[in-house]
């Protein structure tokens, strides 16, 4: 497959000099694969990366974005060809390898698997890494949580993560509580059963509070999470994804020790292949793909700097494609 010698990137060249340039395969980082990226996904890391409001990125110049998908150009691993639909989620790419907000991508072949059949590739970065992410919160709820064990909060639900969690948790029988302050009309749409606005949930500084939801997942941690853990039910469970409103947990053993409950961290970026398929396969099985007109906003590279002032301030609802050739 041929491929274009200059194309467009994103690229952060320090803290305070970035924007779409022209660039040429001298720009990427080392990697077995070559790939003709076709859509990319904005997610929150991807905000505080170009920002620089945190240190995500570790070394300069660098292309952000960290997911693709695309079409294998050509490959030294046997295990991909020219031709084939691939994704890519995580690994440090878009902090320490050059990412997905460009035409052309290379990486190691350890870091790809295939496009599952019935996802298209805009599909796939419609749903992105926040979509894979809620993918891997929702198989960890379900290790340990029944249909009939109680309501499940998702908080940050109207974001990326959360608007594909409860979507995904709806279709497989769950009772979902979203817990934001955006358009509740939305958040029904996707499954909700009721949505619970953040100016009226109490922050409780107890280390136990009446015992309310089965599980959550939370994107958000801060006091948020702090008061969850102190309102979940006996036996219950929180898959903690994120740091939206703080890094901070203030907490007691309390309620682990009386109420046997479980905070599970989920990290998407390392997690095995294994755990990839079968996220993908939840995604592909489970998700109502009609939601994602909803959910989607299309933009370009040109728009990158923008919206990530506007994610880190809270204003980005749903799913952000990337298209890279726009």
């Amino acid at each position: 497959m041929k491929y274009r010698e200059k194309f467009k990137a994103f690229l952060v060249e320090s803290r305070e000099k970035k924007g779409v340039k022209v660039v040429d395969l001298d720009t990427l980082d080392e990697g077995n694969v070559l790939i003709n990226v076709s859509y990319s996904s904005f997610n929150y890391k991807d905000g505080l990366a170009i920002t620089g409001k945190i240190p995500i990125i570790k070394k300069f110049p660098m292309i952000p974005g960290v997911d693709f998908c695309g079409t294998v150009i050509e490959s030294q691993d046997k295990k991909f060809k020219s031709g084939d639909k691939v994704i890519l989620n995580g690994w440090g790419v878009g902090e320490k390898h050059t990412g997905g907000f460009a035409q052309i991508a290379r990486v190691n072949s350890k870091w790809l698997i295939n496009l599952p059949a019935k996802i298209s590739d805009k599909e796939s970065m419609i749903i992105g890494s926040a979509g894979y992410t809620a993918a891997l919160c929702v198989m960890e709820i379900q290790k340990k949580i029944n249909l009939n064990d109680g309501e499940i909060l998702v908080t940050g639900a109207s974001g990326g993560v959360g608007s594909i969690a409860v979507n995904l948790l709806y279709r497989l029988g769950f009772e979902v509580v979203a817990l934001s302050n955006k358009d509740e009309r939305y958040l029904k749409k996707l499954g909700a059963k009721r949505v619970l606005k953040r100016k009226d949930y109490v922050i409780n500084k107890k280390p136990l509070n009446s015992q309310k939801w089965a599980a959550s997942i939370d994107t958000v941690g801060g006091d948020i999470l702090s008061n969850i853990i102190s309102e979940i039910k006996y036996d219950g469970m929180i898959a903690s994804t994120g740091l939206a409103k703080s890094p901070d947990l203030s907490t007691t053993v309390y309620p682990f020790i009386l109420r046997n409950i479980t905070l599970s961290g989920i990290d998407c970026v390392y997690a095995s292949i294994e755990k990839r398929e079968k996220a993908w396969q939840l995604i592909e099985e489970t998700l109502d793909f009609k939601i994602l007109d909803i959910i989607k906003n299309e933009k370009g590279l040109q728009d990158l700097v923008n919206l990530s002032q506007k994610i880190i301030k809270g204003e980005v609802k749903g799913r952000t494609l990337i298209n890279v050739n726009l």
